[in-house]
């Protein structure tokens, strides 16, 4: 049991929005819709918090959210049927365009292989593998008993693994 208070939305905002924002990414939210789904994310949050009761962390609670509004996201018909046509702006830096931008290269593979999973293994991976959950706490967060989190993170390596040997065969 946690004994985090809750606080108001805009310290909760302050604190947690960059968080929220790749959480939505690593669900497999589009970059270009991260905005809006985010702002879905605060405003339940906005709605909910007056029953946060601090039984779990707020971070953990903010990604059970995460985890449903995506879910909704994801479910409505015209996200199926939306087309994008450009890739989003990307900072440069002080690079001059002629270098590759290798951290923008290992994050859309990643992208790529969580794309290879169904929802309910790309959560467990998210939450363990990038965001660092405890095991424990993401069974809690995704609402399956310990052993079935454990399994669906074996299940997505493996797929991920056979994604990786895959696109190794197809480079030049």
């Amino acid at each position: 049991m946690n004994n985090e208070a809750p606080k108001d939305v805009r310290e909760i905002f302050d604190a947690h929005a960059r968080y929220v924002w790749r959480s939505l990414r690593h669900l497999g939210v589009a970059e270009a819709e991260v905005a809006d789904v985010c702002q879905e994310v605060f405003l339940t949050v906005h709605r909910k918090l007056s029953g946060f009761e601090g039984r779990s962390s707020l971070r953990t609670w903010l990604y059970g959210i995460c985890i449903r509004v995506a879910s909704d996201h994801r479910r409505r018909a015209y996200v199926r049927n939306e087309r994008p046509t450009a890739e989003p702006l990307v900072e440069t830096g002080n690079r001059t365009g002629q270098e590759p931008d290798s951290q923008l290269e290992q994050r859309r593979a990643v992208l790529a292989l969580l794309d290879l999973l169904d929802p309910e293994k790309r959560e467990v991976v998210v939450l363990y593998e990038i965001e660092g959950f405890s095991m424990r706490e993401v069974a809690e967060i995704v609402g399956c008993p310990l052993q079935t989190a454990y399994s669906r993170l074996h299940a997505a390596r493996e797929l991920m693994l056979e994604g990786l040997r895959n696109e190794s065969e197809e480079a030049p």
